[in-house]
């Protein structure tokens, strides 16, 4: 039952995570159906059966859609003549709440970081709020360190099996983005550290020119980064275990937003396609902006 685009032309990860739908979800409880055959009530079944499960409304809700684009695959090609994922509303989804750490987390988390060889990695992701996957895709070339600034020229995708290096989100690249002090000593302490762990491997080292790498100068994949290394440091600072690394980039914004920093500028740091992307992610932090608005014309007109 599945149609559609090839893997080649998706990028692997989310051709990973719509496989992994499919086998895990979609296939048990429909495949055994002739095309034909299927049904509104059969989706319907399914959808409520894995929610009845326990399976969050937004993973259903992907389900949803990866089904939804494989029968219409399907109709195009002549195979059945409509989809009926059309007459099947998917789960409505209530946004998660915002999970970000406290001043005081971030200190404890960097506290049980220190020394570790992923330790500039953190520190960047928290006060840069670069993707995951653009921090993985670095290269020292993008690196200025004079200057005090890096440039997010590419991004690594990396599926469990493969890893490959595209253009930013958007294909927007982002040059100049300004470090703080010290994500910049961060980086240099980081740079040694890697030139140290060459040397030992006398000519193994298999360069690829990227700031964060494996042991032997491999991309990271970002499965292996969260099992080995970031949840280890979670458990460490005693932090939850439902922090996620995507996390560190909502902390960042919080951070900024918390500390008045005009979100414009926070938006460029992020990425985001427009300001009011930014103001809608984080909006939980306006509240108390406004509070500080209030006070300040009340302050201007007295």
């Amino acid at each position: 039952m599945v149609g559609g685009q090839r893997a080649g032309q998706r990028e692997a990860i989310t051709y990973e995570s719509y496989e992994r739908l499919v086998r895990v979800h979609v296939a048990p409880a429909l495949g055994h159906l002739k095309l034909k055959a299927l049904t509104p009530p059969h989706v319907r079944a399914l959808y409520r059966s894995k929610l009845e499960a326990g399976l969050a409304p937004r993973t259903v809700q992907y389900i949803h859609a990866v089904l939804n684009r494989a029968l219409k695959a399907a109709v195009n090609d002549s195979l059945i003549p409509r989809n009926v994922c059309k007459e099947v509303g998917s789960p409505k989804v209530q946004r998660e709440e915002m999970q970000y750490l406290t001043r005081e987390e971030v200190r404890v988390f960097f506290e049980a970081a220190r020394e570790d060889r992923l330790e500039a990695l953190y520190i960047l992701a928290v006060t840069t709020g670069l993707r995951q996957g653009e921090l993985l895709g670095l290269k020292w070339e993008d690196v200025d360190f004079e200057a005090g600034k890096i440039s997010v020229q590419r991004t690594l995708s990396a599926a469990k099996n493969d890893s490959t290096f595209n253009s930013p989100k958007r294909n927007k690249s982002r040059r100049g983005v300004k470090l703080a002090t010290l994500a910049q000593e961060a980086l240099r302490a980081h740079r040694e550290r890697q030139l140290e762990e060459r040397e030992k491997l006398d000519g193994l080292w298999q360069d690829h020119g990227l700031v964060f790498t494996s042991t032997i100068g491999t991309p990271l994949n970002r499965h292996n980064v969260f099992g080995r290394s970031f949840k280890p440091l979670l458990n460490k600072a005693g932090l939850p275990h439902t922090v996620r690394f995507h996390d560190l980039r909502h902390t960042c914004a919080t951070l900024l937003c918390s500390k008045n920093v005009n979100p414009k500028v926070v938006k460029e740091m992020l990425g985001h396609a427009n300001i009011s992307q930014t103001m809608d992610i984080y909006s939980h932090v306006l509240p108390n902006m406004q509070d500080e608005a209030a006070a300040a014309m009340e302050s201007a007109l007295t």
